[in-house]
């Protein structure tokens, strides 16, 4: 087993998780196999309670797991599935302790964090290095050193060097080197410092990745080097990407990152083929035309809420070479008319839960339709244009869903059956991958090319079976469906250029070499539409 820990130091935030990745991305690259760990040191079980401003979006893996944004960053950098267990937090290690104590399994001893909680992080650690069969097992550790959180599983991660020794194991520490408009000079005292913590723990870095606006000096290196006891290839430049994170990996390997790792390692030390991914970056670098697409949603504050829909459009940039820009819309003031939907070529309308802003929702819906824009909408905005079909088509004005209004009198969009009688948030939505069966005359069927696909979900509420055959014979297809034919996956709009909607979530599964199929088709409409529309 050959372990590689990232952690980070001087403020959260700093792209661990892109460093992360990057570096699995270019070890991979040399043809190793490679998995991946993210720790989260918060008490939460997982992150599926909570609000997206608190770490961004909630990721879905395929087995149902609800997870931290930065798998959905491993996922996509490396294109493999990960599951739950690669997903480690304070609230599992814990509950995971606390049951076996209650069964006696301790034999009486007073349970304590060393070891008890310590061999528990330990033990899953190792499980997932082993039933993976990595070459390499990248474990980040979330937050920042120093943190009361983060230390048992520092302690725990320290024990793990020990036992590997040296050769088969290897920290990286995640810096901020801060610019002072005032001197203009690149600072290292925060870097020594948050050295200077982690060594306390007993962790000695073996790379430094210093995050800066700008690529460090050759002087700034060699001062990192003096004062933090690392050579000064081990000292890594991070700037900020010029148009995407994925340029990163590449810019590790400048730097002969890989050959680095390679020798501390002791692995093989070929180069890496990063032929495809620069193919990749170079297509987002060089776009031959550009669209401007709305996400209309209710967390654009924090644009990491809605991660994967801004990595499927990139994924889709790419491929088509046209510069997709997003014009974030708050739903709460669109209904408000505060904001407004002119000069869009192609309207999103993500998930999401609560009322807040749904009427906005429901109000970006109509415009799309009514004005034939491109349309696409997720989870929850697959349950609005429904709604917002159901009021202005059907003719009920009073059409909602029962999370909003259990009392209407028209519930297009209900509680799915088998959620009746739950009282837990955590963990049981309508989660994972799970089979779709799409029409063949379908424009569906034409961007995904197959009859049967798996796609990511995340809900509790769907279209009331009842209202089926009256909305479809107003001109609304459901064109995918579950095996039981009674769960609407997708719909379609019949005489409109593109509008169309899914219960699942296509992004979560978007790759930067096969993006999101939803998300492309979206993107295609909406240079088709500006095409037409100008003159």
């Amino acid at each position: 087993m050959k372990l590689i820990v990232v952690t980070g130091g001087v403020i959260s935030g700093l792209g661990k998780g892109i460093t992360t990745s990057s570096i699995a991305k270019i070890l991979q690259q040399k043809g190793l196999k490679v998995n991946v760990i993210k720790i989260d040191p918060y008490i939460n079980y997982d992150a599926g309670t909570m609000n997206p401003y608190q770490h961004g979006e909630v990721f879905v893996l395929d087995d149902g797991t609800e997870v931290d944004l930065d798998l959905g960053n491993y996922e996509r950098f490396l294109d493999i599935p990960l599951n739950g267990e690669n997903n480690i937090t304070t609230g599992k290690v814990y509950k995971t302790v606390i049951e076996r104590e209650r069964k006696g399994e301790y034999l009486g001893k007073t349970v304590q964090i060393i070891p008890h909680i310590t061999d528990e992080i330990k033990r899953r650690i190792y499980r997932v290095a082993k039933g993976s069969g990595a070459d390499v097992v990248l474990v980040e550790v979330g937050g920042t050193v120093g943190d009361i959180e983060s230390m048992p599983f520092l302690e725990a991660l320290r024990q793990i060097g020990r036992e590997l020794g040296e050769g088969n194991r290897l920290f990286v520490h995640t810096t901020l080197v801060p610019i002072l408009d005032v001197v203009g000079e690149q600072k290292t005292k925060p870097t020594q410092h948050s050295v200077k913590e982690l060594r306390a723990i007993g962790i000695s870095p073996d790379i430094i990745v210093g995050r800066c606006k700008v690529p460090l000096t050759q002087e700034t290196k060699e001062k990192i080097s003096n004062f933090c006891d690392v050579p000064v290839e081990a000292v890594i430049s991070a700037p900020d990407a010029k148009t995407s994170v994925y340029e990163v990996p590449m810019l590790f390997e400048e730097q002969n990152l890989s050959e680095y790792i390679s020798k501390k390692l002791k692995i093989d030390g070929r180069k890496p083929d990063l032929v495809k991914w620069k193919e990749f970056v170079e297509r987002l670098e060089n776009p031959d035309d550009e669209v401007t697409i709305g996400v209309v949603g209710k967390y654009v504050n924090l644009k990491d809420s809605y991660l994967s829909h801004k990595e499927a459009f990139i994924h889709s940039s790419a491929f088509l070479k046209v510069r997709i820009n997003i014009k974030w819309i708050d739903s709460e003031n669109l209904e408000n008319g505060r904001e407004d939907l002119r000069g869009l070529h192609g309207i999103l309308i993500p998930g999401g839960f609560g009322v807040r802003g749904t009427e906005g929702k429901i109000k970006a819906a109509k415009y799309a339709r009514e004005n034939k824009i491109p349309f696409l909408g997720i989870c929850l905005g697959f349950q609005m244009a429904v709604v917002e079909f159901a009021r202005n088509v059907l003719g009920y004005e009073d059409a909602n869903s029962t999370e909003f209004f259990p009392d209407t009198k028209h519930p297009v969009i209900d509680l799915l059956p088998e959620q009746r009688g739950v009282n837990e948030l955590g963990g049981t939505m309508r989660l994972g991958s799970q089979k779709v069966l799409i029409n063949e005359d379908s424009k569906a069927y034409k961007l995904y090319g197959e009859r049967i696909i798996y796609e990511r979900h995340r809900h509790r509420y769907e279209v009331n079976e009842s209202y089926i055959n009256e909305i479809e014979s107003h001109g609304m297809r459901f064109t995918g469906k579950d095996e039981t034919g009674r769960k609407m996956e997708i719909f379609e709009l019949e005489d409109h250029p593109f509008y169309m909607a899914s219960q699942f979530h296509p992004e979560f599964k978007s790759r930067p070499l096969k993006p999101s199929r939803l998300h492309l088709g979206l993107a295609m409409a909406a240079l088709e539409y500006k095409r037409s529309h100008t003159y």
